[in-house]
């Protein structure tokens, strides 16, 4: 594996990828951010050039000066060879085994390679599968935006709806400073280490949210590295309200007007959301959604 760093390179495995939707999605979102500003400092490997079968973003030698910190240390991995990955995966080069990182893809068979290095490195694994829901592509057609929400089928909220937010709610965006709030209600969250990473969010990628009657937001959502929508979540008292749908309906539009990729994943049994994101124009995708938390036994 080595370095890919070239911009005309980049833009040439970037449009391949595309391609490979879904399975290709987590290094996909995270190689536009890498076009972009990079602001994460992540780096792109393939084991060839450019006739790649693998292809691996991660943050680049320096910013991985935490071995416990795997919010940092994340890898997001997808291969046309699973057969050959395991090999790929064991170089230390490619990945520092002797801390707690994580992987994501979405790719299931990308695991078992990833299951047989750790036993053999006496690495613990802890798996998650949810679901992974798309936006429909329409990143070619150069069409006005209210064009795009309509070929998404992205309703348009009705008038009582519409009244009833501008009395009491509006949608914002979020910046660093509820970074704590938001690290407090996600599931993935509630430690030092991701306060840091999303705050680090929240000053290099969009966040929406609804402000309520007490000032404050009450329901949010923020992108993350990969272009990946995650942290969703709204207060118990203003659940079943539309405060989500409002969120979905500015945050797709925004992103569509940018052309920025993005989609998200849901658990299983959050039934509400999965029907929500079907109303917005997202299709679940087979593939699922995959990570894989890799500790060292000496740091379990």
């Amino acid at each position: 594996m080595f370095v890919l760093r070239e911009p005309l390179k980049l833009q040439s495995l970037y449009e391949t990828l595309e391609k490979s939707l879904p399975e290709s999605t987590k290094v996909y979102g995270a190689i536009y951010n890498i076009k972009n500003k990079n602001p994460f400092n992540l780096e792109v490997l393939v084991d060839a050039w450019p006739d790649y079968q693998t292809v691996i973003t991660r943050p680049q030698k320096e910013e991985m000066k935490d071995d416990l910190d795997y919010y940092t240390n994340t890898y997001h991995i997808f291969t046309k060879a699973p057969e050959k990955l395991e090999e790929v995966l064991a170089c230390p080069l490619v990945i520092n085994w002797e801390q707690a990182f994580q992987i994501q893809g979405c790719q299931e068979s990308v695991g078992e390679a990833i299951r047989k290095i750790s036993a053999s490195k006496s690495v613990q694994v802890d798996y998650k599968r949810t679901m992974l829901f798309m936006s429909v592509n329409e990143k070619k057609l150069k069409k006005s935006i209210d064009d795009k929400i309509d070929l998404m089928k992205l309703p348009k909220m009705s008038k009582e709806d519409e009244d009833r937010k501008k009395e009491n709610f509006r949608t914002i965006f979020l910046d660093a400073s509820y970074a704590g709030l938001v690290n407090e209600h996600w599931d993935f969250g509630k430690n030092e280490r991701s306060l840091k990473y999303v705050e680090r969010c929240l000053q290099n990628f969009p966040g929406f949210g609804v402000w309520g009657p007490e000032e404050c937001p009450v329901s949010w959502v923020v992108m993350e590295q990969s272009c990946e929508l995650r942290m969703g979540y709204t207060v118990p008292k203003y659940r079943g309200q539309g405060n989500m749908w409002q969120i979905a309906y500015h945050f797709i539009s925004y992103l569509i007007s940018k052309n920025m990729p993005f989609y998200l994943h849901v658990a299983e049994e959050k039934e509400e959301i999965q029907k929500l994101m079907r109303t917005v124009g997202c299709k679940e995708s087979l593939c699922g959604w995959h990570q894989w938390i890799c500790t060292p036994k000496k740091y379990c």
